[in-house]
């Protein structure tokens, strides 16, 4: 038996040789595709870049007020209106103060509106991680009264939040007082705050 004869012989070799057909050597393939359509890089504007982070904490938030299956009944619920960061904002320049959440994701501007010192954060009813508060909201593009409550992971960090709206708070107080000067309506300065926040470009992601 010849040297040849003693190597082992491979299926491919034996389906070859049966067939009488080579099997055909695999080749890489060299084509490149370009794009079709090129995409130029564009700056995205969010409207906080001339404002400081004061605090963000994660959180849910609910409305309460009528659904639009309930519209015009005067039947008002509690609707989850999204998870995401609530930011406390300070602009760099007039340093007035706001609340601003977005949703998560989608980055949906859910809360909008000026920390008015007139604001009471009062504890949710049978929670101790939870807020409700009622202001003057900017998020749908003009100004609403809205009625919000804020849902945290646990109570330790509803109270930082607490702290730190507080905090805002007097600071607002400060700021609209000097403002305001001598003028015996308190609120109205206050009331012009949150227009000129609600006016600010915060714009959807």
């Amino acid at each position: 038996m010849s040297e040849e004869d003693k190597k082992p012989v491979t299926t491919e070799e034996t389906a070859a040789k049966e067939g009488g057909e080579e099997k055909p050597k695999e080749e890489e393939s060299t084509a490149t595709f370009e794009p079709v359509v090129e995409l130029a890089e564009v700056e995205v504007v969010s409207g906080e870049e001339d404002e400081e982070i004061l605090m963000s904490i994660r959180s849910k938030l609910f409305l309460y007020g009528e659904t639009l299956l309930d519209k015009g009944t005067g039947k008002k619920s509690w609707r989850e209106r999204g998870i995401g960061e609530c930011k406390i904002l300070r602009h760099r320049e007039h340093s007035r103060i706001r609340l601003l959440m977005r949703q998560e994701k989608t980055m949906k501007v859910i809360a909008n509106h000026a920390v008015d010192p007139r604001i009471t954060l009062e504890p949710n009813a049978g929670s101790d991680r939870s807020w409700v508060w009622s202001a003057f909201d900017f998020a749908s593009g003009e100004l609403v009264e809205t009625v919000f409550a804020l849902r945290f992971a646990d109570s330790d960090i509803a109270n930082d939040f607490k702290v730190k709206f507080t905090e805002a708070q007097g600071q607002m107080e400060k700021l609209l007082a000097g403002e305001d000067g001598e003028d015996a309506d308190g609120g109205k300065a206050a009331d012009e705050a949150a227009e000129a926040l609600g006016g600010l470009s915060t714009k959807d992601e």
